[in-house]
């Protein structure tokens, strides 16, 4: 097997600079990184990770935290996260938090910290001063996803900017009685996405002259099922029906759709729905929703990561990055029906 000496001779160069070229450590022009990695696949020369590790104290490998496995959401972010990390030559290591206190303990306490990543990615996670001071402390570079974090490089969306203009597309088609599924106690979690969710609802309504009316609320678990069920309570009540209906989730505003088809209402000619994500079944259902791309959100973590861990591309950084989002409209809304 070839060796790093047969790939500096042909490429023309230094075994230091193949080294500084494969591994992305220090400056190396395109030119010259294009012809060694040329060269090094010519020859079939793969760099041994355990001799990088030793040589640069580094394992090219970066831990990504998440309070869940199972849900779309996260999954997306991970699968953004995972393509950028291998465009750059570093494996991922995955800790679910999902256990509880005791699993969220030994993560950050011994396997964040015996050097097994170089790095660490947070989604939607409000780390404590002692999980951050543990990680700054032996200089592993961090980058949060979901919302701010003390003296750590951000990614987050405004949660009361994208519910309102959910709501204020729905007002924009005539509504004047909105409905909204939101989050109950339970996914009341970090960053307070439910809450923040509802006051950009309520926000919309009370800057178009409406009072928000607790009745029209119903909380649920962020899934298809308890939207539904959510949505049955909510459309089950001929006196006091909403025409339109915001969820605070795509899988929620699904739940909706099927609950309105179950009790006979038509969408969006009875009743106009809206969620929030671009989750992979909306367009099969026609949702309108609006996207925040996790996908993307996972890929900008690992391009911040790379700055901090190569200092030779470092950019000027904001401390906190708004994350894009974007109103995309389908079948399920529609201009509120006259009536006679």
């Amino acid at each position: 097997m070839a060796g790093i000496q047969e790939v500096a001779e042909l490429a023309g160069v230094s075994t230091a600079t193949v080294s500084r070229a494969l591994s992305g450590n220090g400056h190396v022009s395109l030119s010259t990184r294009e012809r060694v990695a040329k060269a090094a696949e010519a020859l079939g020369y793969v760099v041994s990770s355990n001799a990088s590790s030793l040589a640069t104290g580094r394992t090219r490998n970066v831990g990504v935290v998440i309070p869940f496995l199972n849900k779309w959401f996260y999954s997306s972010v991970i699968e953004g996260a995972e393509s950028a990390l291998l465009a750059n030559g570093y494996d991922l290591t995955l800790y679910n938090l999902g256990g509880g206190g005791d699993e969220r303990r030994s993560v950050f306490e011994h396997f964040l910290l015996r050097k097994r990543v170089d790095a660490v990615i947070a989604i939607s996670l409000e780390l404590t001063p002692a999980e951050l001071t543990g990680l700054l402390n032996i200089n592993k570079p961090i980058v949060g996803v979901g919302g701010p974090l003390a003296g750590v490089r951000t990614l987050s969306i405004d949660d009361v900017s994208v519910a309102r203009l959910a709501t204020e597309h729905l007002l924009s088609l005539g509504h004047t009685s909105i409905g909204h599924i939101g989050g109950n106690e339970q996914s009341e979690r970090d960053f307070h996405l439910p809450t923040n969710r509802r006051v950009g609802y309520e926000a919309a309504l009370q800057a178009a002259g409406i009072s928000p009316d607790p009745e029209l609320f119903q909380p649920a678990d962020f899934t298809i099922r308890g939207g539904y069920a959510a949505g049955k309570q909510l459309l089950g009540i001929p006196r006091k029906r909403p025409s339109a209906v915001f969820a605070a989730s795509d899988e929620m505003a699904i739940g909706t759709i099927l609950a309105a088809r179950d009790l006979g209402l038509r969408v969006p000619d009875d009743v106009s729905v809206i969620g929030i994500d671009d989750h992979e079944l909306s367009d099969f259902f026609g949702l309108t929703t609006i996207a925040q791309f996790p996908q993307l959100q996972g890929r900008k973590a690992v391009e911040i990561l790379m700055e901090q861990l190569h200092p030779s591309r470092r950019t000027q950084g904001t401390l906190n990055t708004a994350l894009p989002y974007e109103l995309i409209v389908r079948s399920s809304t529609a201009m509120r029906a006259r009536t006679s």
